[in-house]
């Protein structure tokens, strides 16, 4: 073998130059991480490439250690500043619409793919307008990433995400493919046009920034603008989690008033047992007030999502034992799992089979980076086109107008997540994507069946109860090991939660869905950080690739 073919793969010897005034420890580990993330992206690195990238690293992270007051100081940021729009939110009425919530794009995270391609996107079109004699001067394209977009954003393609957001794309009509090629050719460059010249952007002008720190949101990013060294424009941006986003001094847009405003469960149920409405009948009147659009126009956009969710499914269900993009060299199992469960030997388990293989296919297409859809994120994007599948593609199927109304209860279960804990892993754990994915599930799984709004209520909180203290733990970044199972998991256990709150007396209940809700934000915010979308620990830390 060439040796000189693979410096890019191989760490830094103990003889490699450290640059003066760089720790020594910080620079080596930053190179030899360089290394490993070049073998699990395909990126090429000269060696003196990675060493000055080390450098640059290793420096910001001096920096930031220093004005944390040291290694005791330092850690993963967890905390959401009192500015975020998202943390004001909680203080009214719920006002998200499902064109918000429901989004299209490519996996394998929303809040690390979907979220950083809308923000890179605008900060284009924000420059596009400036002053003619500023772009004058424009040179580049910049961006940094932070906190948990740092961490574990290579192993969730977040470089290319943001690259392609700068150059034009953005994630309901990306071709994936276009993301699949720039990891075959990882120097490419892409030209973009800005104030009448041409700036060549590369994979390069994303840089992996400090991933500790004193952060606004655990998923922080910067958008600059660059003229040489100096910074023209800057942006500061915030990925919150399901593909949202918010950016220093964001103002949400004017909205009309909500017809039945609601902030609790608790106060939902009431509006819809006070008027004889069903809980979808409460959500579809909101939407109409808050948005202004027709009831047409909302259950044509529901028809879109419902018909994407059965796409992602039947596309996942075509790879038989397909190899996984990473290093994890992980082979797909959603077609097996489907043909067990149809061979009548195992007839007594079909049920279980199909739902399972249904979110396991829509999971790996999103481990595939292929498209899917936010309910409420990526990560768990197996878990309701599961249930939609199973619902829809059998003797017994429910029609198209019962799916958009599922679609709508699992909505306000989401909401009510959003609105009062997280739906970001990097601020939550997994709890708060798989365990809010199946409470939504479940109510969408009780509402096609004409459950009361209080058997829907008690069926998504079943769902989210079980999830609780769910960390998330993705081992090498990846949306892999254990995500694409625990979508799975999750698309039972709502049809279990479903089972449950229908076959008992549904005021015998003990817990109910608000409660619930504040006992996943506590324990988000007790959560060790370490444990929300790091790597740094679980299953991430302690299972060793070979």
């Amino acid at each position: 073998m060439d040796s000189t073919k693979n410096d890019d793969l191989r760490p830094a010897s103990p003889e490699t130059p450290v640059p003066a005034g760089i720790d020594r420890r910080a620079f080596l580990m930053r190179n030899a991480a360089i290394g490993a993330a070049a073998v699990m992206t395909g990126t090429t690195w000269t060696p003196e490439a990675r060493a000055q990238q080390a450098a640059t690293e290793a420096g910001a992270q001096q920096v930031a250690k220093a004005a944390a007051g040291g290694d005791a100081g330092l850690k993963m940021s967890s905390a959401l500043s009192p500015d975020l729009d998202v943390v004001k939110a909680a203080k009214g009425p719920v006002m998200t619409l499902v064109d918000e919530f429901y989004k299209v794009g490519p996996g394998p995270s929303s809040s690390h793919t979907i979220g950083p391609m809308r923000i890179t996107y605008d900060f284009y079109q924000r420059c596009a307008k400036l002053p003619a004699d500023q772009l004058a001067q424009a040179t580049g394209l910049k961006v940094h990433l932070f906190g948990s977009l740092s961490a574990t954003g290579k192993g969730h393609g977040t470089e290319r995400a943001a690259l392609a957001g700068l150059v034009g794309k953005e994630p309901a009509t990306v071709d994936p493919r276009f993301l699949d090629e720039m990891i075959v050719k990882p120097d490419q460059t892409y030209p973009v046009q800005l104030g009448g010249k041409t700036l060549n952007l590369s994979l390069a002008d994303i840089i992996y920034d400090a991933p500790k720190g004193d952060f606004p949101h655990p998923n922080t990013m910067t958008c600059q603008l660059m003229a040489g060294d100096k910074v023209l424009y800057e942006q500061e941006y915030y990925s919150v989690g399901g593909g949202f986003i918010e950016w220093k001094g964001y103002q949400p847009p004017k909205k009309g008033a909500p017809k039945y405003p609601y902030a609790t469960m608790k106060e939902l149920r009431q509006h819809a047992e006070n008027n004889n409405l069903s809980v979808a009948d409460v959500v579809m009147a909101n939407e109409v007030a808050v948005s202004g659009k027709s009831e047409d126009q909302i259950n044509a956009f529901l028809d879109k999502i419902a018909n994407a969710m059965l796409a992602t499914v039947k596309t996942g269900l075509s790879y038989k034992d397909d190899v996984l993009p990473g290093p994890i060299k992980l082979h797909s199992k959603a077609a097996t799992v489907w043909e067990r469960a149809m061979d009548e030997k195992y007839e007594s388990d079909r049920a279980i089979g199909l739902v399972a293989a249904c979110a396991l296919a829509a999971s790996e297409e999103n481990a595939r980076g292929h498209l899917v859809i936010t309910a409420p994120t990526g990560g768990s994007a197996g878990v309701m086109p599961a249930v939609v599948y199973a619902l829809t593609q059998s003797p017994r199927a429910v029609p198209m107008d019962k799916i958009r109304q599922g679609l709508l209860a699992g909505a306000a279960v989401g909401y009510l997540c959003k609105h009062n804990a997280t739906l970001a892993a990097a601020e939550g754990g997994c709890q708060a994507e798989i365990g809010v994915a199946s409470g939504m599930a479940a109510a969408l799984i009780a509402q096609t069946q004409n459950s009361s709004p209080q058997v829907i209520e008690n069926a998504a909180e079943s769902a989210i109860e079980h999830h609780l203290g769910m960390t998330c733990d993705p081992v090498a970044g990846y949306v892999q090991v254990p995500c694409i199972e625990r979508c799975a998991f999750g698309a039972v256990k709502a049809w279990t939660a479903f089972m449950i709150a229908t076959n008992e007396i549904a005021s015998r209940h003990r817990v109910d869905l608000d409660t619930t809700i504040k006992t996943l934000a506590d324990t988000a915010r007790d959560m060790n950080p370490k444990y929300k979308e790091t790597s740094e620990a679980g299953l991430a830390q302690n299972l060793t690739l070979c």
